[in-house]
């Protein structure tokens, strides 16, 4: 038996180049093909997210308010159901649910696959101002009157709008910061808290008048306040607490 003939370096070297060869030539095949099946994907993938009904909305969910508030809030939302939840409008949802005054924040979120959260957190009531034609209207922190109401909400302080005017943001502001400032003890020694303006709030403290002023310094003014009532003057103006003014 004849020995079988060994391969020369250069019949070696020809061979390996035809496979090099052989490989470069399918790359841009194999490129093709991979780039092919990328947008495929991509595009199957944003049919499916962005215009079928596998992602669609199919739930509405209110949280963060009480029950009774769920339907109001719901049906100001005015969510399609059945639209793509990606290709929802969630700043116009939230714009239009903000417009019910009661409610101080509104936020959307998409929970996969087919329900869409309305997180909403009601205004929490810090006084009731009443203006001159008796009407009651409830204030947050923020010195929104966001509700008329018939009787004031259990242990909410009231104050006295001396005209409408008396109702603006500003003016409430300089109420709500008399009101959220005083402590229990002189608090109950308070009779009555008249807001006339932005910078003119009065509060009778047992049977002293004290000019307030408006929203600034409040801590400052309280503590001013205090230690003037120790002499029980008919009068104390705090409204610039570094120089009080008593009579």
């Amino acid at each position: 038996m004849s020995a079988r003939p060994r391969r020369t370096g250069l019949a070696s070297s020809r061979a390996r180049f035809q496979q090099r060869a052989a490989q470069v030539r399918r790359r841009p095949w194999r490129l093709a093909g991979w780039t092919v099946l990328v947008f495929v994907l991509v595009t199957c993938s944003l049919w499916v997210v962005g215009f079928s009904s596998l992602l669609a909305v199919r739930t509405v969910e209110v949280v963060g308010v009480p029950a009774a508030e769920v339907a109001p809030i719901t049906a100001m939302a005015q969510v399609p159901l059945g639209a793509p939840l990606a290709r929802l409008d969630a700043d116009g949802i939230a714009d239009r649910v903000r417009q019910r005054a009661t409610l101080a924040n509104v936020s959307i979120e998409r929970s996969w696959p087919s329900t869409l959260v309305i997180h909403a957190s009601p205004r929490v009531p810090v006084l009731v101002a009443k203006n001159p034609q008796g009407q009651l209207h409830v204030v947050d922190s923020r010195g929104v009157a966001y509700a008329q109401v018939r009787t004031a909400p259990a242990g909410v302080p009231m104050v006295h709008a001396a005209s409408d005017q008396a109702l603006s943001r500003d003016a409430l502001m300089a109420a709500v910061s008399v009101v959220t400032v005083l402590p229990a003890g002189v608090e109950r020694q308070v009779t009555n808290v008249t807001v006339s303006g932005a910078n003119l709030v009065t509060l009778k403290v047992g049977r002293t008048t004290v000019v307030w002023g408006g929203v600034a310094l409040p801590e400052k003014k309280l503590k001013v306040m205090t230690a003037l009532l120790a002499s029980r003057p008919r009068l104390i103006d705090v409204s610039a607490p570094d120089t009080p003014v008593t009579r």
